[in-house]
């Protein structure tokens, strides 16, 4: 019998050409596996992805262009909240539309040309021409933040143009130090309530907690956000006069001090929100939204002030206040918020306004709609 010697077991190898094309077709499709599935769930493909080399040189067969326009969605905001001045916020249900288009000739507004000159000083990026339009249903001068949203949407679109390199703190930091007070910029940025302090420490809690440098403060110093989701049982009863009321007037007629005692209620008060929406605890806001630090002395501005809280309260609200500063009141309510509206309207008396009532905006800035979203 002959025996034949088996064959020593070998590794397998490609060939180089073969072993390269093998290569390249598994990056593509890992390229575009993870484009495809970020569609489906609704998020925007990572950068990886979208500039892998071999999707770079696929696009440039299709001539695939650049993008040029964003849409970005940012919801309105009230602050303050009676005694939280310049700490405390929320967004609603309300928004505008900012888009951005790369490349047009005519100048953007002086409130958009500020947010993009910051951004490109802060990101050392080389600037480009662009034009903003803003669509939506926040009025301006109201307390409702229509500033923040046309900052934001800026800022937002900038970015996605030159690839999403700085984070939703840092623009939510850019868009504090454009305004002057952060009350705004965090709910408009992060959505739900949010508390806003300055501080040289940061302590963890349970809640969803972010820092930034804060805007005119010390290097060592930072901005410590707080962030809490705001229950569908909440409803925000807006009562809007055509009153146009602008900030800097309002913030001029403000004392340089304040009592003592006036401090110690109205830090009580701000204390007593917060825990209230942390606990989801609403009940417990009844009372707290008393404020004597600002509301006293803008109601010079907004006589019916006064009267317009009242008949909220009367009605059923947990607490009514000047949204910002003004014109707006704000009433929150867990029940009968079409009763209240209507007696906030019948207290304002001849004064012109309209009533929305609304929810909290648990989700923040974001972009709706681009090129790199309609992948």
């Amino acid at each position: 019998m002959h025996r034949f010697p088996l064959p020593r077991n070998r590794g397998v190898r490609l060939h180089r050409s073969s072993s390269s094309r093998f290569s390249s077709v598994a990056l593509t499709l890992t390229a575009y596996l993870r484009i495809g599935i970020a569609q489906r769930i609704g998020c925007r493909p990572d950068s990886a992805s979208l500039h892998s080399p071999i999707v770079e040189r696929r696009c440039a067969r299709r001539d695939c262009r650049p993008m040029q326009y964003v849409t970005v969605r940012v919801p309105a905001s009230t602050s303050n909240l009676g005694p939280g001045f310049d700490c405390l916020g929320v967004a609603l249900r309300m928004y505008n539309d900012v888009v951005v288009t790369r490349g047009a000739k005519s100048p953007p507004q002086a409130v958009a040309g500020e947010a993009a000159d910051m951004f490109f000083r802060h990101t050392q990026r080389a600037p480009f021409l662009f034009s903003a339009s803003i669509t939506g249903n926040i009025p301006r001068t109201r307390g409702l933040g229509s500033s923040v949203t046309v900052r934001l949407g800026i800022l937002h679109a900038l970015n996605a143009f030159t690839g999403n390199r700085v984070g939703r703190l840092s623009i939510f930091q850019l868009c504090a130090e454009l305004e002057g007070h952060p009350d705004n910029a965090a709910p408009a940025t992060f959505g739900g309530f949010t508390v806003v302090r300055s501080s040289a420490t940061v302590s963890v809690g349970r809640s969803r907690l972010a820092t930034a440098s804060p805007f005119g403060g010390k290097r060592d110093a930072c901005l410590t956000l707080q962030r809490f989701a705001v229950s569908e049982r909440l409803y925000f009863v807006l009562l809007i006069p055509d009153l146009e009321i602008n900030t800097s007037r309002a913030r001029q007629i403000l004392p340089s001090q304040i009592r003592r005692l006036a401090a110690v209620k109205n830090c009580a008060n701000a204390c007593a929100i917060t825990a209230a929406f942390a606990s989801d605890n609403y009940s417990d806001l009844r009372g707290a939204f008393a404020d004597h630090l600002h509301q006293p002395y803008r109601k010079k501005l907004i006589p019916f002030l006064p009267r317009v809280i009242a008949a909220a309260e009367k009605a059923g609200a947990l607490g009514a206040f000047l949204s910002g500063s003004g014109s707006t009141i704000t009433a929150v309510t867990l029940r009968s918020p079409t009763k209240i509206a209507a007696a906030m309207k019948r207290a304002a008396g001849s004064t012109s306004a309209h009533a929305v009532i609304t929810h909290a905006d648990n989700r923040g800035a974001r972009i709706i709609r681009s090129p790199i979203t309609d992948y």
